[in-house]
């Protein structure tokens, strides 16, 4: 006995909307962020673990050394962005799967953003205003280690 519908309907059209599609634009992004971030975490990992004297050549000094190039800020900067908007993108997609109130889901999306913002804000500030000679004075040890003379 086979089941039949007394009376068929046709599928629902699809519902264009104008504007961006931010939906597919958030999903290419978490594609295109995420190849982009294997390069630039294991181009990281490799300079700082495999090369020099590995992990025991990680001292202020490296980091100071690193942070005075601004390839290595570019390269830092681009992490951190990329890393931040990635994950919180992926947090705001958690968020819409799981919290069925509205105004939570508003609340909790407008958190991790200013959350992010906030985060990558900071983090640039520190990338591109690092001063290894801030707080140093001429009698300090680490004075000529630093080259702040």
């Amino acid at each position: 006995m086979s089941a039949t519908i007394a009376d068929p309907r046709a599928p629902r059209e699809a519902v264009r909307r104008k504007g961006p599609n931010l939906e597919k634009a958030g999903w290419i992004y978490m594609r295109v962020s995420g190849v982009l971030l294997v390069v630039l975490i294991f181009g990281h990992l490799f300079v700082n673990l495999m090369l020099g004297e590995g992990i025991h050549g990680i001292d202020f000094a490296f980091v100071a050394g690193k942070l005075s190039s601004p390839f290595w800020q570019w390269w830092d900067v681009l992490m951190l962005w990329l890393a931040l908007i990635h994950g919180g993108n992926g947090m705001r997609t958690i968020v819409n799967d799981y919290v069925t109130g509205e105004t939570t889901r508003k609340v909790l999306v407008g958190a991790i953003w200013v959350a992010a913002a906030f985060l990558i804000v900071l983090g640039t500030l520190v990338v591109f205003t690092f001063d290894p000679c801030l707080g140093l004075t001429d009698t300090s040890a680490d004075w000529l280690l630093a080259e702040c003379a």
